[in-house]
């Protein structure tokens, strides 16, 4: 047990230094978090991508007395369920009316005391760095009583607005080149992006999930950083990687999809047995980090443009797959409500060699799904085809994800 004065200086000098951060750019997700007392507000987001700096700009929102409080400092190791009482009585002497909780999940039963807090009339925000926040951690006795958002990185807006760029081909290049980590962006320092990685691998994988094999858990994950955009299964990489069962891979394609660092997309199928026993496209956060940890000597700007696209779009919450039929792939199906919402095929550079395949990829997509529309997304080239009255757009990235400004 805990020591209520240590709880209480911890929380001071916590409290002291996040108010102490000067004011930085407007997440573009802020205006979309409501205020809300009845269920707890769940951010959920990679290490670094700016989720203290959201809380900040939430507080300066919010005139009303609060209490921030870090649960990873080592300080409050060993902190447990009943040390709680003791954070209640620090809560009562402070007359605080909104609480702040970063990392709170590393507390067994963490969501009993966030429910008596609600019930209580406390406004409770949770900020963490593992998906695991937003479905399976949050128990019975949080179930209903809880908004959920992810916070990712600078989005390719907000990387315009904190370097005061222009939208064009040369911010997008650059954007390509450098990521959205604030940090980075703000210094260029590139240790920052590779500390980054394994601090990721070694606190939110390797001591949360008691890994023994590190170094096979680091092989793989500089694998999946240098094949991004490629296909992937776990049976092919058994024996590559020297990892024994292609069941401790999954585990691992699991746990780094929870820190965020990985995203797999699946086949697109009206089946989800289908969807599971097909392979799965690799996908990183962010560029700088590919940069920093790739093994791949060659610079392939094709898969990096498209890892750069499908970002872009998980931050809108798309729901998204690839297709791939009678030997013909199209990268992105996006689908809401059940509904193919668009087709989208990605390419940095369509010439006279690739133009025919890109446009076939789309076209079979196109004809599965009985729609007359289909969009490339490429690095600068515009223009539009048609064909059998089916119609093709071709917009530049920068151009596409900026057109509302």
């Amino acid at each position: 047990m805990l020591q209520q004065s240590i709880i209480q200086q911890i929380i001071k000098i916590q409290g002291q230094k996040i108010k102490r951060q000067p004011v930085s750019l407007e997440r573009e997700i802020l205006p979309e978090i409501p205020d809300m007392q009845t269920h707890a507000l769940i951010v959920s987001g990679i290490r670094r991508c700016g989720k203290s700096t959201l809380l900040l700009q939430l507080l300066r929102k919010d005139n009303r007395p609060s209490l921030y409080l870090n649960f990873e400092d080592p300080r409050l190791v060993g902190f447990e369920l009943s040390d709680f009482r003791l954070l209640d009585n620090i809560i009562t002497e402070s007359k605080s009316e909104v609480l702040f909780f970063d990392e709170i999940q590393i507390v067994d039963h963490w969501e009993l005391y966030v429910r008596q807090k609600l019930d209580e009339g406390f406004k409770v925000v949770i900020t963490g760095s593992n998906a695991s926040l937003l479905s399976r951690e949050l128990g019975t006795k949080l179930t209903g009583r809880h908004i959920t958002k992810e916070l990712f990185p600078f989005s390719y807006r907000e990387f315009l607005n904190f370097k005061s760029l222009q939208a064009d081909v040369k911010s997008w290049q650059k954007y390509m080149e450098t990521g959205g980590f604030p940090e980075f962006v703000k210094t260029n320092n590139s240790d920052i992006l590779t500390t980054l990685f394994y601090d990721i691998l070694n606190r939110d994988i390797v001591v949360r999930h008691g890994i023994r094999d590190v170094n096979s858990l680091k092989r793989l994950a500089v694998y999946l950083a240098s094949n991004v955009g490629n296909l992937v299964t776990a049976s092919k990489l058994q024996q590559p990687l020297g990892i024994k069962s292609p069941a401790t891979i999954l585990d691992y394609f699991s746990f780094l999809e929870d820190s965020y660092l990985i995203n797999f997309l699946p086949k697109f199928s009206y089946s989800y047995k289908t969807q599971l026993i097909n392979p799965r496209k690799i996908y990183m956060i962010d560029p700088g980090i590919i940069k920093e940890t790739s093994a791949s000597f060659t610079k392939d700007s094709g898969h990096l443009l498209e890892n750069l696209v499908y970002w872009e779009f998980r931050r809108q919450g798309k729901e998204l797959y690839y297709f791939n039929e009678n030997g013909c792939e199209c990268d992105f199906v996006i689908v809401k409500n059940s509904k193919i919402e668009q087709l989208i095929q990605v390419c940095y550079e369509l010439t006279p060699e690739n133009t025919e395949r890109e446009q076939r990829g789309l076209h079979e997509a196109m004809r599965f799904f009985n729609t007359d529309k289909g969009l490339i997304i490429t690095h600068c080239q515009n223009d539009a085809y048609m064909q059998n009255g089916k119609q093709i757009n071709v917009v530049p990235a920068y151009q596409y994800f900026t057109d509302d400004l």
